[in-house]
């Protein structure tokens, strides 16, 4: 069927409608692959109650912002959404996006600029894990998109240049058999794209495979085997054993130095890195700041410079160890949820500023009273999901607080995941 692409929408479809029932009612459908303002056709895959999901068939009248993408891979790759258009229109999609999730979740147009910081749009992941198959024949690669079965890539163009030599060096060691036992594999670069941090996932590793990756990669630092993620810890991979060299990487930029240990978390844009942190902490100051779901200490190591007291938490213990090396004297390292801790430490502390870094799935209900609670001025907000910034967002505007700057920060080029950083004040 035709179908007219009204906009765009958060996971990288576009949003039409299904042409009107017998009670005049017009369902929604989602499209991938396209552009506002296109006329497509589409087929029909999949239908809920309230919405359903179509394929792209053809563009009818191509929008002025399509490009062709810079990948063979695209399409049917599930890493990217967006190469078919140009990076500055990518932009453009994202703020509407964000904008949108503002005024339908929370109720709220921006009352103040929002901010745009962008880098380069290829080769700046530091970070890419790709699945291992053994039959019928070696391969690695990601999963189809909306599949999870593999696509053999051979190359990453979001990924930076060392990495995919990696990816290169990992074929020529699984074409001569040499990776069998391992099921997936997760390349980790510096700052400056110069040492690689590898990290291999499966029941057995080969010693043959660390050998040859070793020799293939001069640039390895080390190779580590973790056991698959454990579900009962939140999804945190379990170190196994370091095979070769060091179990961790120092990731340097202008602003810090940070030990990042294999299975932590670290962002992945390498062009960006600085850039977030300044945004997060630049012109902050006072007597304390707490840094909640803190990571390897990212924020915290930089807010120590302005502060007298930085109380940093983090739940993960892998990350927590890295907190613990990365964190100057006045930084207090807390292993704790930031919900446990903060209901824990509720009437007993008056920080002049919080910075919360949660995962996708955002604060919650429970974090967000007890924010409200702790009575801090200034809040900071650093979101990689606008629809649950939205959600959390909604509740703290309610309590009082207002919006103070906004910043998208475009960490994540040709796919739709965004982050944004939000100051609150009241």
């Amino acid at each position: 069927m035709e179908l007219l692409i009204e906009k765009l929408v958060y996971g990288g479809e576009g949003l039409a409608r299904l042409p009107a029932d017998g009670q005049g009612r017009r369902k929604t459908v989602f499209v991938p692959f396209v552009l506002e303002g296109e006329p497509v056709e589409a087929q029909l895959r999949k239908q809920e109650k309230s919405f359903a999901r179509a394929e792209l068939i053809e563009v009818l009248k191509p929008s002025l912002q399509r490009v062709g993408p810079a990948c063979p891979y695209f399409q049917r790759c599930g890493g990217c959404h967006y190469q078919h258009t140009t990076y500055e229109h990518q932009l453009e999609i994202k703020a509407a996006i964000l904008r949108e999730n503002l005024q339908r979740i929370a109720k709220v147009e921006l009352p103040v600029e929002l901010q745009i910081h962008s880098a380069e749009a290829w080769n700046y992941r530091n970070r890419s894990r790709l699945k291992v198959q053994h039959a019928p024949e070696f391969a690695i690669g990601y999963f189809k998109f909306n599949s999870h079965e593999l696509l053999p890539v051979d190359k990453c163009p979001i990924s930076s240049p060392l990495i995919n030599r990696a990816i290169g060096a990992m074929w020529e060691t699984g074409r001569a058999g040499g990776a069998q036992g391992a099921q997936e594999i997760e390349f980790f670069a510096d700052a400056e794209d110069a040492r690689l941090l590898v990290e291999l996932y499966g029941d057995s590793v080969p010693d043959r495979l660390v050998q040859e990756l070793k020799t293939a990669l001069p640039e390895v630092a080390g190779v580590v085997a973790l056991a698959p993620a454990d579900r009962r810890l939140g999804g945190v991979p379990r170190r196994s054993s370091i095979l070769v060299g060091s179990g961790e990487l120092s990731y340097k930029t202008k602003l810090a130095s940070f030990r990042v240990s294999a299975g932590a978390f670290f962002q992945v844009n390498r062009y960006l890195t600085d850039e977030l942190v300044s945004i997060v902490t630049g012109g902050r100051s006072g007597t304390t700041a707490l840094d909640l779901y803190a990571g390897g200490g990212l924020f915290s190591t930089v807010l120590s410079r302005e502060f007298k007291q930085v109380i940093a938490i983090e739940a993960s213990p892998i990350s927590y160890s890295d907190l613990k090396y990365n964190s100057p004297g006045n930084v207090k390292a807390v292993r704790a949820m930031s919900a446990e801790y903060l209901e824990k430490m509720a009437g007993k502390l008056k920080p002049d500023l919080v910075v919360m870094d949660p995962p996708r799935g955002g604060l919650g209900e429970s974090v967000v009273h007890r924010l409200v609670s702790l009575g801090a001025p200034p809040l900071t907000y650093v979101s990689c999901d606008p629809a649950t910034l939205s959600r959390d967002l909604g509740g703290l505007l309610m309590a009082g607080y207002r919006i103070e700057q906004a910043h998208l920060v475009d960490l994540f080029p040709q796919t739709y995941h965004m982050e944004s950083v939000f100051h609150l004040t009241r």
